[in-house]
């Protein structure tokens, strides 16, 4: 028996806000844009070559969801992007005025910042020892 993870919701306040930053920010893939209803479509972004897990990107339809928008992991750092090219990436989010929070830095397990996405999550960019 194999089993995987495939993707990840990511609540947003709107879907086409969300693929614009996700593609042209991040340089991730729009993968899948299904219109489900006149309110709900079904999106999926990924990094460029990536096929083990997607992100869903999932529009908040009340005020619940709403407010986890930016939060869902209560503040602290809740996705982790690797590469194995740090700089050009570093290069990117800052030429696209990401805000960084924390880094870069040298950690024994490979250079690492935290970044803030435009909704507020907080990410990991990490290259991993080895990867340059």
């Amino acid at each position: 028996m194999s089993v995987s993870l495939n993707q990840i919701a990511l609540v947003v306040a709107d879907y086409d806000e969300a693929i614009q930053y996700y593609t042209n920010v991040l340089d991730f893939e729009l993968l899948e844009d299904t219109a489900l209803s006149e309110s709900k479509r079904w999106v999926t972004v990924s990094p460029k070559g990536e096929n083990s897990c997607r992100l869903l990107l999932a529009k908040a339809s009340n005020e619940e969801q709403s407010k986890v928008i930016g939060s869902q992991a209560g503040g602290r750092v809740f996705l982790f992007l690797y590469t194995d090219n740090f700089e050009e990436q570093y290069e990117n989010l800052t030429k696209h005025d990401v805000k960084i929070i924390r880094g870069p830095i040298e950690e024994p397990y490979g250079k690492v910042l935290v970044f803030e996405d435009k909704f507020g999550n907080l990410w990991d960019l990490i290259e991993p020892v080895g990867q340059n």
